[in-house]
Formats: C-alpha cells, structure tokens, sequence
C-alpha cells in the first residue's frame, strides 16, 4: 500500500481512459485482486484526485468481466470518499438522444452472477433505496450547467438506469420492455459498482452520456460498438469539462446520507 492519498475519485468509462496528463500511477493491491489499473492521482483545482479506468487502458475488461470489488476497495484504500462515474448508455426514451448527459436518481438491476458484495459472511443489508449521492448529482448537473459543456436539453436531471448483464446489446424486444417501465437508460456496468460504494459509504454519482438509442426505436438499426465509442469520443472533451468543474464544486465535508450508510449495522468482525 501507498501512503499517497485522494478525496475524489474518478472512474473512466467506455473511452475515458486517462484523465491526467504525465501524474504518478500507484498500483494498489486488495483483497479482491489487482484493480482494472494502476490508479493515478493528480490535482484538480485544490482537490487531489484518483483517476481509475473502470475497463482498463486497453479496454481488456469487459462489463462482465470488471474487478468491480478490487476497483472500489482501491479507491477507497486510498482515503477516497465521493466518486463520479461517467459511463456510456443507451437512451430508452425519444427526448434521450446521443449526445445528451443523464444524471440518473434510480437504477435497476438486470446482471447474473457477478460479485455484488464486499460481505460474503454476516448478515449486511446496507439501504440502497437512493443509490446515488444527492449532494454529489446537484454538483454534478451544477458543473454541467456553468462549464458551458452540456446546455440545456443536454442535460437531464434524473431517470431511471437499468444495467444489463451484457457484453452482447439488448433485442428489440428487451429493448422495448426497459422503455415500456418508464426507464430511461439502459448500460451494462453501473451495478455492482453503486452498490459496492455504497457498502463502503461513498458517495456515488453516475454521469452518463447518451451515445444511442438503443434497439428500441422501430426502423433504426441496432446499436453497434463502433457508434457507442464514435459518440463518447466525439463527447470526450466536454465531458472531461464536467467533470472538471464537479470535481471542485463537491464540498469539502460531507453533510449528505451516504457517509452514515453503515450507521447501526452489526458488521462484520473482520470489516469492523
């Protein structure tokens, strides 16, 4: 373990591979393994930042296939205590079009047999009815509106993420199914990444950039890699923006609910 240290933490997705230029890498070792990378740490204004690509620097690491434990616990070795988390979506409905940036409130479940918990033993029923930080998503969609990066229909505040085991894209009718729920986005590596922060009491906020429309909408063709990684790089420089301006529009102290999400659980003896 390192003794360098950072507050915030970034997690790159599909596209966002790198987010300092020239800052040190620390490997970070957990208990669960090694982390998707090396994690690199730098400043953003007067916060100190670990930046840490959710798929790898290559891409090696499919959704499925993500050390999702090892990521968080890295982070959270590391002091980190508020997390931002862009990924690429789908938009499930017709005012979603690619380009737009989604700050989603809710998120649903649809993987299979991934690692969803840090506690293997012991009964630990962490809440998770709001499984992003509050405090975390009004910086968030605050950044977007003063950075000049995302202006109005661009930016949407709140909706409804429905993660999907992957690496394969939905059907039509699946499609069409998460649509018909009234949800808005459709991604495949939001969980158990939000979970897993909230066991360790981070605060978690998803950023997420619409780079198609999934296979929902009758007459348009199926969504293809290519197009998601052709939209997010063509999005790439307003959203490292965003994040910039989050990064230090997020307090100092944290006053939000997720810093007592452990408060009254029996943990535990050896994550006491």
């Amino acid at each position: 373990m390192t003794d360098v240290s950072a507050d915030i933490g970034i997690i790159g997705g599909s596209g966002l591979y790198a987010f300092f230029d020239g800052a040190p890498e620390y490997p970070v070792r957990t208990p669960y393994g090694p982390p998707s990378e090396a994690v690199t740490v730098g400043r953003v204004g007067g916060r100190t930042v670990a930046f840490l690509p959710r798929h790898g620097r290559d891409h090696r690491y499919p959704p499925h296939r993500i050390p999702y434990r090892a990521n968080i616990w890295a982070l959270h070795a590391l002091g980190v205590r508020q997390i931002i988390a862009p990924c690429a979506v789908g938009g499930l409905q017709p005012h979603l079009r690619a380009g737009s940036l989604v700050v989603p409130d809710q998120v649903v479940d649809r993987t299979t047999g991934r690692e969803q918990t840090f506690y293997d033993r012991g009964a630990v029923h962490v809440p998770f009815a709001d499984p992003y930080c509050p405090v975390g998503r009004s910086a968030v969609l605050r950044a977007a509106g003063a950075s000049g990066g995302f202006t109005g229909e661009a930016v949407v505040d709140g909706g409804t993420m429905v993660v999907i085991e992957g690496a394969r894209f939905s059907s039509r009718a699946e499609s069409r199914w998460y649509a018909e729920q009234g949800w808005s986005l459709v991604n495949m590596t939001g969980l158990p990444e939000a979970a897993l922060a909230r066991e360790k009491a981070l605060c978690y906020t998803a950023i997420s950039l619409v780079t198609d429309r999934d296979a929902g909408v009758r007459g348009e063709a199926g969504v293809s890699q290519d197009e998601v990684f052709r939209v997010f790089a063509e999005n790439i420089t307003r959203l490292r923006t965003v994040l910039a301006a989050a990064v230090e529009a997020l307090p100092v102290e944290r006053s939000c609910p997720c810093a007592d999400a452990l408060d009254g659980i029996k943990m535990p003896e050896e994550d006491r």
